[in-house]
């Protein structure tokens, strides 16, 4: 039986639409044209599982607070604020299928969008005193920055060795999730190994949660992202990386060649999908998450039983079997 997001959310859906009136007051401003893109950036908001995560976690080790519902709006901040700037930093035009804010507005009003969006989270901190919940949070935005720029670094030479792409990966998306979860134990006053716990288990899912996505890039054309689209970007994911370490010198050099100079070709990129396929990339990288989704569920069973407990190990099953 498919998991649907409405039933996970079951036991925090009071919380989730309070949390959503709060957050969107959070967002307004004096200024016209800042509170129009802030409009815009709300109505346009994905699956909102960050706040879930921070929510879940927080009624998995307490109860859930005022402080819970800061994380949460502090996280959302911060998270929206990064990826105004990824969007610029990447010359991209569309988010989830709207229009970016730089393609809108461009890059100036984009850059200064996403500070304020940094600033509204420290301000959020600062005048509630959650300096615990800030500490993890800036934590996390540190990492997601060296992990952008380190991926940046290895791109250049696409010859990216597994433990530096994992690496990469834990900075860039597992740190938000580890964060999200920590941040939920330290809003409901969970004991600090509890909240270390939370987010060692945040940082499993992070970890699986990004292999998925890379998964993506292999599958059937008519689910997720477009198919071959890291290839086309030149990201080297697990998959890729594992067939090119498997294979033959000329055949590294064909394909290395294929990325570097003609990867904008769909018959190409359908020629290094049908490689890695071949190779053993996508088992590879599907064993890969198993692990890190089992380590999770295991840390998770060393909480006590409660209904929150089961939405957030069904959260955690979402995360690995979602479709796109």
């Amino acid at each position: 039986m498919s998991l649907r997001l409405e039933d996970i959310k079951q036991p925090i859906a009071r919380e989730m639409e309070e949390f959503e009136q709060k957050f969107r007051a959070s967002m307004q401003t004096r200024v016209m044209l800042l509170d129009k893109i802030m409009n815009y950036i709300v109505k346009r908001k994905g699956k909102q599982m960050r706040p879930m995560f921070i929510f879940l976690s927080a009624g998995t080790c307490g109860k859930i607070t005022e402080s819970t519902f800061r994380a949460a709006s502090l996280i959302e901040l911060l998270h929206t604020a990064s990826l105004v700037h990824d969007d610029v930093v990447d010359d991209a035009n569309y988010r989830r299928g709207f229009f970016s804010v730089n393609a809108l507005w461009k890059n100036k009003i984009a850059v200064l969008v996403g500070d304020f969006l940094l600033t509204r989270a420290l301000m959020l901190s600062v005048e509630n005193k959650e300096f615990d919940l800030l500490s993890i949070g800036t934590e996390s935005v540190k990492e997601m920055s060296e992990g952008e720029l380190l991926q940046m670094e290895k791109a250049r030479r696409l010859d990216i060795r597994e433990d530096v792409y994992f690496q990469i990966i834990k900075q860039k998306t597992a740190s938000l999730i580890a964060s999200c979860c920590a941040m939920g134990a330290s809003s409901a006053g969970a004991e600090k190994e509890q909240v270390e716990k939370m987010k060692a288990f945040g940082l499993q899912i992070g970890m699986a949660f990004q292999i998925k996505d890379d998964l993506f890039d292999y599958g059937d054309d008519s689910i997720g992202k477009p198919l071959g689209i890291d290839i086309k970007e030149k990201k080297m994911t697990l998959p890729l990386i594992y067939a090119l370490s498997k294979a033959s010198w000329l055949e590294k050099r064909k394909m290395m060649g294929i990325i570097r100079s003609e990867s904008d070709k769909p018959g190409k990129v359908r020629e290094v999908i049908d490689f890695v396929r071949a190779s053993g990339g996508i088992d590879h990288a599907k064993k890969a998450m198993d692990k890190f989704y089992q380590e999770a569920l295991g840390i998770l069973q060393e909480f006590p039983e409660s209904e929150y407990r089961k939405s957030l190990t069904n959260l955690v099953r979402f995360t690995i079997e979602r479709v796109k």
